[in-house]
């Protein structure tokens, strides 16, 4: 018989999902450029859906809702204003005496902050890879290569929309604009990595994870390896 799965702080997920609903809404109403807008905030109104369906068979750790809510802020702000045009953007940029509004750069460094914790929460759930030594490289290259495929689109956007896409790709004349956003998801997934990893072991003990295995095996541990093994031994 599967172990039950004990659910993150109920109250998170429900409030973290209602303060993006409402950030959500707010960010449609009469954003700088709608096109823009959806380009920037496809990836909020995809996973939320996603979220949602998924929220009892597969519950994330409360730690990784908050952040994904976070993330889905800052992307929703970019979508509204566009990234190279958000007003506190501004105000660090002429405070500071930057030559470019720094939001675009913050955005791809949660880019890599958020998605580390969760491809590091996919891979301590559904891989052999708690405890390994290659957990955090691997995270980090996924979140890598997630960056590198999403320069791909703005690049694919670029050709497709000419000057049209300006507003979504927010080079502000930087011709290392590419290379300067994958840096930023590089320094925010490690970053995530060495911050938060104990913390998120911590949430995931607390979730109690076990995955429905099929018969003749074992319930399946937080660390994502199946017990019936060594049952089998001691016996």
């Amino acid at each position: 018989m599967p172990v039950a799965l004990s659910s993150p702080r109920p109250a998170l997920p429900a409030l973290s999902a209602a303060v993006v609903v409402a950030a959500l809404a707010l960010s449609a109403w009469s954003p700088h450029d709608r096109a823009t807008w959806f380009l920037e905030t496809v990836w909020v109104l995809a996973g939320l859906p996603l979220l949602f369906l998924t929220r009892r068979r597969f519950p994330l750790t409360d730690l990784l809702y908050c952040l994904l809510a976070a993330h889905a802020l800052v992307l929703l702000v970019g979508g509204h204003y566009t990234y190279a045009e958000v007003p506190l953007g501004d105000w660090v940029r002429d405070t500071f005496g930057l030559e470019r509004n720094p939001y675009n750069r913050f955005g791809h460094l949660m880019q890599g902050f958020v998605p580390a914790l969760l491809v590091r929460e996919l891979l301590r759930r559904t891989s052999p890879l708690t405890g390994s030594g290659w957990l955090a490289p691997l995270t980090v290259c996924a979140c890598l290569a997630f960056s590198a495929v999403f320069e791909m689109l703005e690049w694919a956007a670029a050709v497709i929309g000419g000057e049209a896409a300006d507003a979504f790709l927010a080079t502000q004349g930087d011709v290392w604009d590419t290379q300067w956003d994958m840096f930023c998801a590089l320094i925010g997934a490690s970053l995530s990595l060495l911050l938060l990893s104990r913390l998120h072991d911590r949430r995931l003990a607390a979730l109690r994870l076990s995955r429905p295995t099929c018969s003749g095996s074992g319930p399946t541990t937080a660390a994502g390896t199946s017990t019936a093994g060594t049952t089998r031994r001691h016996r």
